[in-house]
């Protein structure tokens, strides 16, 4: 989500527009990684998250400390950019305060609530508080407008992480390659490399692990490649992606890439 908006953060500080960066802190040293390569800083870094907490403790935290930074800095809009729980819960505290809500990457559909959970019911409920719907695409457009959502309130701007990836090219001629790339190459020894990655809410637990159980199968049965997987910081991911896979021969498990190494 964080590589998604700096574009926009970009271009609205380019037009000087007073922009306040808010982020929650989830995996601070993921979100670091990214403003950094980009060269910005969070404004306010909230400390919402404590190891397995639920969905509703996690919800109550945002809202109480959303509504203390709302209270403080009257802002005339937020912004939020996609379907995580941060963004449902920046546009309810934003909502309740009478402040415009503009919602990046709006009108993202799959018709099935418990898939991507809770995402798909994040997306229908902002949508209802939403001031104005920047949608990805035509079809996601068309999905609000079928949801009863005025033609007027709906922009198609196309998807921001086009424009992060723009700007990252622009920046690799100068970066020289991470030292967990080079370590990856050297380790690949020359042999075509595939990629896995793997954190999502749903698969945690016994579908985690019947995917890693999978993995070192593919892994022994297709030796001539070298497998890369970068592990999610979640516990939730790391405890089963490295009790079945640290051992397997030819596949690297790495901490999180920045940006221009992914």
């Amino acid at each position: 989500e964080v590589i998604k908006m700096v574009p926009v953060i970009k271009v609205l500080r380019e037009r000087r527009i007073e922009t306040i960066v808010c982020a929650t802190g989830q995996h601070r040293e993921m979100l670091m990684q990214v403003f950094n390569v980009f060269d910005l800083n969070p404004d306010i870094i909230l400390d919402v998250m404590s190891p397995g907490q639920s969905l509703n403790i996690l919800s109550a935290r945002l809202l109480r400390e959303l509504d203390r930074v709302l209270e403080q800095d009257q802002p005339n809009w937020v912004l939020v950019q996609g379907d995580t729980t941060t963004a449902l819960c920046g546009g309810l505290a934003a909502f309740h305060r009478g402040i415009h809500v503009g919602h990046i990457e709006a009108g993202l559909r799959t018709g099935d609530l418990s898939s991507p959970f809770p995402e798909e019911a994040n997306r229908l409920l902002l949508a209802r508080i939403t001031t104005t719907h920047f949608a990805p695409t035509a079809a996601a457009r068309q999905a609000l407008l079928s949801e009863g959502i005025e033609a007027s309130r709906i922009y198609v701007t196309g998807n921001t992480v086009v424009d992060a990836i723009s700007i990252a090219r622009s920046m690799l001629a100068i970066h020289a390659p991470s030292e967990q790339l080079v370590t990856v190459l050297d380790k690949a020894e020359g042999r075509p490399l595939v990629l896995v990655t793997c954190h999502r809410r749903e698969n945690f637990g016994g579908a985690l692990d019947a995917i890693c159980q999978l993995l070192s199968q593919l892994s022994e049965r297709y030796s001539r490649y070298h497998w890369v997987f970068p592990v999610h910081l979640n516990p939730s991911v790391q405890e089963p992606v490295r009790r079945i896979l640290a051992k397997v021969p030819n596949l690297t498990l790495l901490m999180p890439v920045d940006y221009l190494t992914s």
